[in-house]
């Protein structure tokens, strides 16, 4: 006998930041509250290299950028709002944004010069899920760090290596290069950055 499982329960938005437990960090998808678990350890690790990484690279651009820690991404036609491993944020377009000041939550692709995301598990969300998402909102440039490689043979190809997919707005549309082992990647948004895939997946170790 098949089993009918319950339908999650779908908050707004509005609810969700609201009610949203502070020690914990959630994301809304299309609705439904989703709580991320503790991440790995080499998880961690590459998120903060990259995140070091760009921080340098802005700082000696002197632009007007930060990366915070706990800043929701929300899309414009659905209830969903995500937080990225890495958001990169430019403070000149915060005045603009109607949620940042209470909720501290952007909408505008404006503020939003770069994200990346550092694959887990649920590696169909990174790739499906938030490649739409980031698309409609108009993101400029969305990093996918697949130092695993977990992602499907669809996406980073067959034998699966660890993979980084960068994702780029051209026409209103992303168009993705991939680097993996020693090769140079290349960001719109930061040029001279100079980091090879491997250092990425090791963390500059």
């Amino acid at each position: 006998m098949m089993q009918t499982l319950p339908t999650p329960k779908t908050v707004t938005y509005a609810e969700f930041v609201e009610c949203k437990p502070e020690n914990k960090r959630c994301e809304l998808h299309n609705g439904v509250v989703f709580e991320m678990n503790q991440p790995l350890g080499d998880h961690e690790d590459i998120t903060s290299f990259a995140a070091e990484r760009i921080t340098a690279e802005y700082l000696r651009l002197n632009l007007p950028y930060r990366i915070p820690k706990t800043v929701l991404v929300k899309t414009p036609e659905n209830e969903s709002a995500y937080s990225p491993d890495v958001l990169v944020l430019n403070r000149s377009n915060l005045s603009n944004e109607p949620l940042w000041k209470k909720y501290s939550t952007v909408t505008q692709p404006e503020s939003i010069p770069l994200v990346i995301e550092v694959v887990s598990t649920n590696w169909r969300v990174d790739y499906l899920t938030k490649v739409k998402d980031y698309e409609e909102i108009g993101i400029s440039e969305y990093w996918i760090v697949d130092y695993l490689g977990l992602g499907g043979t669809p996406y980073i190809g067959n034998p699966k290596k660890p993979t980084i997919s960068i994702y780029n707005l051209v026409n209103g549309e992303y168009e993705v290069k991939q680097f993996r082992g020693d090769e140079i990647i290349t960001s719109a948004t930061f040029p001279e950055l100079e980091l090879t895939a491997n250092q990425m997946f090791n963390a500059g170790i």
